[in-house]
């Protein structure tokens, strides 16, 4: 199994997007990119609009000549209706779009269907919510809906579990550092090689505070500790702070003790982490 990291917030913009290859099938999770509309009161910097134009070409790239396509909630930073036409002919595996989800989301994700089905060429779409997909090789496990974060306001996305018979390779969408016990459980139990999280929300201490980062640290632990996991990369909304390896140092300290490497995306590609919007009083020159 190869796992490839597309577009996540250490490369400067808001995303989640992965490729997963294996011997019989490509895999893109979470097509899209975004921009914070504010921050610090200052909205995209002309060098986030570039970089966030040039991770979508990118994602682009890759879609070409994906199989399939998962859509694991309807965000504009995992998902794009402006252009529904990169999923033409595609096996679109996406969250159910009337059942457990919110009123913004519900909405969304009508359009966005609407759209795919006017196409020449609409992909063949199935509503993946707790279930299993059996692909070539690989077997495609999804969680049931769990929230986006501590509750329901955001709505709620689906976890992934790839398993390619050798490898197994979890991707949790946006759970915020999996402070609920149904989303680090789902994790757990898929007894994963390689997670990819959305780590918690530190950058917004007054929404995300101190009791909801100590369950992030404590469940993450608990990952370390039952599993045999060997790599957790971190990012998307912990990213967006600065001093996000500060605020989690303890997982580190928990890493080292397991022998787990603990990573942004940027370190899992191998690339510069660039952390742009938490930069952007900086790019505006304050």
């Amino acid at each position: 199994m190869k796992i490839k990291p597309i577009a996540f917030d250490s490369f400067g913009a808001r995303s989640m997007c992965t490729v997963v290859e294996t011997k019989d099938l490509k895999i893109i999770i979470d097509p899209s990119v975004a921009l914070g509309p504010k921050r610090y009161g200052l909205p995209p910097h002309e060098i986030e609009i570039r970089r966030k134009e040039e991770l979508w070409q990118k994602i682009k790239q890759e879609i070409l000549n994906a199989d399939v396509v998962i859509i694991t909630h309807y965000h504009y930073d995992h998902h794009n209706p402006n252009e529904p036409e990169v999923l033409a002919g595609k096996i679109l595996l996406t969250k159910h779009p009337t059942q457990a989800i919110n009123r913004s989301q519900m909405g969304r994700s009508a359009y966005f269907l609407q759209k795919l089905k006017e196409l020449k060429n609409p992909p063949k779409i199935e509503f993946a919510d707790s279930k299993v997909f059996e692909l070539g090789d690989v077997q495609i496990v999804f969680s049931k809906p769990v929230f986006h974060g501590k509750d329901s306001r955001l709505g709620f996305v689906l976890e992934v579990c790839i398993d390619d018979g050798k490898e197994r390779f979890v991707y949790t969408s946006d759970v915020e550092g999996a402070t609920q016990e149904d989303q680090i459980a789902f994790i757990v139990e898929s007894e994963p090689d390689v997670v990819f999280m959305d780590g918690p929300m530190t950058y917004q201490p007054y929404i995300f505070g101190n009791k909801l980062l100590e369950r992030s640290i404590e469940n993450v632990s608990k990952l370390m500790e039952k599993t045999k996991v060997r790599e957790i990369i971190l990012d998307h909304h912990l990213t967006r702070d600065l001093k996000w390896r500060e605020r989690i140092d303890r997982i580190f300290k928990k890493a080292e003790e397991h022998g787990v490497k603990v990573k942004s995306a940027a370190e899992f590609g191998k690339i510069r982490e660039e952390l742009l919007e938490a930069r952007r009083k900086e790019l505006y020159g304050h």
